[in-house]
């Protein structure tokens, strides 16, 4: 028997190398709608030495790598351990993304490390992970994931934009939903803010002092990639082989090349975001007043930006509610989206 009401821990280490975010959440269905509440969550910063490592991975040995992920998996268990400790409700597993270190779906692989087993050991509790792959092996770009959650979770909004390492749009129409990634957004703005001693640009700040680089601004926005047929999605690769060079190879100053970066995906989300009325933006772009205030500009959209929790949250919330669909057995990656050749249940499930 099926049960209508769960307790999960949900687990999301983005691109952007901010750290673990991590929300205790809870869903219910009541007469085929579900809901849910963020009850706790909390964002546990990488050290120095892991935004390092986290940051080079992809040029690691094989044998480095599997090193790094279960080094992953043991400090993501005992952030989860520590996380749950004062916690007196008795939650049913743990969902976990892991951390994206290659995403080659044209290629048919991708790799998310964090080793889930030793997350279940340490933890004790069961954890779904491994989203990815049933749907890449199945001819799909394997993201993004996210918009079953803006199906079943966010009914009220048109459309829903997550501003993080990757900036990627759910839109609704006809009942059902169209979605893929857009374009590089905090993987960008947070190289060059820490190139300025920061981890990221305040608000926007930075950005908003400088001016645009119409060179620049053309360069970005004529890359082969925007002109792609969907479904596409976005990894690392990417940004170092097609954004670095060309942020790197220009002379103008810092402010400027972040000013005109903000300017290129507000430019590119604007392009994308056709259709309804109500944009839900979430992600930690959602801080960033200059980058928000660009979108409220060239968007003719209603831009809602809601309270922190969610703003922070929503893409751990919706981990762990893939993870409530895969142990119901239910769909939760959509063809619609990645391209597959059909809708597939994704996710490995381990026991402790």
């Amino acid at each position: 028997m099926l049960k209508k009401e769960y307790l999960v821990i949900g687990l999301m280490s983005g691109t952007s190398l901010d750290g673990l975010d991590v929300a205790l959440c809870k869903f219910a269905l009541d007469s085929n709608n579900w809901s849910y509440e963020i009850l706790e969550s909390n964002t546990f910063d990488y050290n120095p030495e892991w935004k390092s490592r986290l940051d080079s991975a992809h040029n690691q040995s094989a044998n480095e790598l599997a090193l790094m992920n279960s080094e992953l998996g043991i400090l993501h268990g005992n952030i989860v351990k520590q996380f749950i400790q004062g916690i007196s409700l008795n939650v049913d597993f743990i969902s976990s993304h892991g951390h994206t270190v290659f995403h080659q779906p044209h290629k048919s692989f991708t790799t998310q490390i964090g080793s889930a087993p030793h997350i279940a050991v340490i933890v004790g509790l069961p954890v779904v992970a491994d989203f990815r792959t049933t749907d890449v092996a199945l001819g799909g770009q394997g993201a993004p994931l996210v918009p079953i959650g803006d199906l079943h979770l966010f009914k009220e909004y048109d459309s829903c934009l997550n501003l993080g390492g990757v900036a990627n749009i759910s839109i609704k129409d006809n009942n059902g939903i169209r979605a893929f990634d857009i374009c590089i957004c905090n993987m960008a703005l947070n190289f060059l803010a820490n190139k300025l001693g920061k981890d990221y640009d305040t608000n926007g700040t930075i950005a908003s002092s400088g001016k645009l680089n119409e060179r620049l601004f053309e360069q970005l926005n004529a890359l082969s990639f925007y002109t792609d047929i969907k479904p596409k999605s976005l990894g690392k690769e990417f940004f170092y082989t097609e954004i670095l060079p060309l942020i790197e190879n220009n002379e103008y100053a810092m402010e400027d090349t972040l000013h005109t970066l903000a300017e290129h995906i507000a430019f590119q989300i604007a392009k994308s975001s056709i259709g309804g009325k109500l944009m839900l933006v979430t992600g930690g772009g959602a801080f960033n007043n200059f980058l928000v205030q660009r979108l409220k500009a060239l968007c003719e959209l209603d831009i809602i930006i809601p309270d922190n929790n969610t703003i922070q949250f929503k893409e751990a919330l919706i981990f762990a509610f893939l993870g409530v669909l895969r142990m119901r057995g239910e769909n939760n990656c959509l063809a619609s989206v990645t391209g597959a050749s059909r809708d597939s249940v994704g996710g490995t499930i381990y026991l402790s």
